[in-house]
């Protein structure tokens, strides 16, 4: 029987918030089965929870924040997405501040984190959301998809209107069953345009924006002298960003995703979406000879999604 994940000791880690730009302190603590992953914002009085369920999430502009009463915390997804790498499925989180910090703009550190500290197993059987039939999510010509599959899968197709981008490779499709996510994803960085800068920081975002945590463009080419970690590291990131966005619903998935110029916005619509539709999925625990279908090894430690 595949059994629940959390860590096996505290870590922490200071960074800054990529749109407030201001300097956070965020500590990673075990807990115990079926706790879930629980945010705590320890610079309230007294520290205010934020829990995490897709209908939690109250803003999606260039990132996915939950919202529970007064209490914010913004740019979750880079974490989720780590902690659905690693299947970790208790966790709590503290900040001091409300937006998770936000690294070099991948998963990366999250994840060299999350095992620096160890990954402990639980006696609490590990569930998953298995996808029984299609459904599907759309706002404007962008759309995003849950499909039944024997494993998880994630396919994207991007449609940017810049040279640099378009250079690269505009879909692709990976099989987590025999594809790494620490090697294939993880790395795979934000990226922005010098274009937008002006009116993100009219709305107070990407204030903490900068060539050390996002691959940044101006009209024609990469700006980071360092180039890009991946050929098609735009479209691996929006692969990050879905599977992060995803474990919102605090499970991971069999099933496949499928993206078309979908993001965080969508991607809250699908997770809704398939709650709303009960028929739609079941909730599984899996045999350890079923896990070859959902776990698999790459050069980090074993992951599931």
């Amino acid at each position: 029987m595949l059994r629940q994940r959390t860590l096996k000791q505290t870590v922490s880690t200071v960074g800054i918030g990529l749109h407030s730009g201001k300097k956070v302190s965020m500590t990673l603590r075990p807990a115990s089965s079926n706790t879930g992953i629980v945010f705590r914002r320890v610079d309230m009085s007294p520290p205010t929870l934020v829990e995490l369920h897709p209908e939690r999430v109250g803003e999606t502009m260039l990132c996915t924040a939950l919202i529970q009463n007064e209490a914010k915390v913004a740019t979750v997804e880079h974490l989720l997405s780590a902690l659905a790498g690693l299947g970790i499925d208790n966790l709590y989180v503290d900040l001091d501040a409300a937006e998770v910090p936000i690294m070099d703009g991948s998963a990366g550190p999250f994840l060299y984190l999350l095992l620096s500290a160890g990954i402990e197993e639980l006696k609490a059987p590990k569930r998953f959301i298995r996808i029984k039939k299609p459904i599907g999510a759309q706002r404007g010509d962008g759309w995003a998809k849950l499909l039944p599959f024997d494993g998880f899968k994630a396919s994207f197709e991007i449609d940017f209107s810049h040279p640099a981008v378009n250079a690269t490779a505009q879909s692709l499709e990976i099989n987590f069953s025999c594809q790494g996510y620490a090697s294939e994803i993880a790395r795979a960085r934000t990226f922005g345009f010098m274009r937008d800068v002006e009116m993100l920081r009219s709305r107070n975002l990407g204030l903490g924006g900068s060539l050390e945590n996002a691959i940044v463009l101006d009209e024609f080419r990469v700006l980071n002298q360092d180039g890009l970690r991946y050929a098609d590291e735009f479209i691996r990131h929006k692969i990050l960003d879905a599977i992060g966005d995803l474990y919102t619903l605090g499970h991971g998935i069999i099933g496949a995703y499928q993206g078309y110029k979908s993001g965080h916005a969508i991607n809250n619509l699908l997770a809704r979406e398939l709650l709303l539709q009960q028929d739609a999925w079941e909730m599984v625990t899996l045999a350890d000879e079923q896990k070859a279908q959902v776990i698999f090894v790459d050069d980090y430690a074993f992951a599931s999604v």
